[in-house]
């Protein structure tokens, strides 16, 4: 019994694996050249200090979200991209603004936005054709629906349109749809679910 104490006190806490050079390592190999392992690691421990209930999440959960955010290039910075601690499950979430940057990354646009669409601001849709006017001097009202418009490199301008029931829809699907930036950003969930859908054509 003794010697099980000792051996779970010598297991490192994430805390230290997340500072060692193993995970140091690996990070290396996934970064891109533009980020170090050192930035990263420290990142990654401040949103620990951010979100305490990560550090009661599985390291195998845990250092996946932190290898595959590594490989695109994006910080766990609570911005760009969170992590969501699910009980004892880590899962990785990229903002609206991460998501954008990605984009933007591939060359295949040479613009890109999401905006939401109130019940108090002028629009309409035909042929895929949107034209929005906002008058910002007067309250906007309520959420209606959110669109998403790309224009491509060929010129080509691309657009995805979606109500507040169909963002309402996919909310109550999501895990984490009661809960982190669905409660308390859901303006910018609703554009990212927005762009992710242009993002698919």
């Amino acid at each position: 019994m003794a010697e099980e104490t000792q051996l779970a006190k010598k297991q490192p806490s994430i805390k230290e694996l997340l500072s060692g050079d193993a995970f140091k390592q690996q990070l290396a190999l996934a970064l891109p050249k533009h980020m170090t392992p050192d930035r990263f690691s420290r990142i990654a421990l401040t949103a620990m200090q951010r979100t305490p209930k990560l550090l009661d999440c599985t390291h195998t959960s845990l250092f996946k979200c932190l290898l595959d955010l590594s490989a695109t290039g994006l910080e766990p910075d609570g911005r760009r991209a969170y992590l969501i601690p699910y009980g004892t499950e880590c899962t990785l979430i990229l903002s609206y603004a991460g998501l954008i940057e990605l984009v933007r990354r591939s060359g295949d646009v040479t613009s890109i936005r999401s905006e939401l669409v109130c019940e108090n601001d002028e629009f309409s849709w035909e042929n895929g054709k949107i034209t929005h006017k906002v008058d910002w001097r007067k309250p906007r009202g309520e959420i209606q629906a959110v669109y998403a418009e790309a224009v491509l490199r060929s010129g080509e301008t691309q657009t995805a349109t979606m109500t507040k029931d169909e963002i309402e829809a996919i909310r109550k699907r999501s895990r984490s749809g009661n809960s982190g930036p669905w409660v308390s950003d859901f303006g910018e969930m609703a554009k990212k679910t927005s762009l992710r859908r242009l993002c698919k054509l």
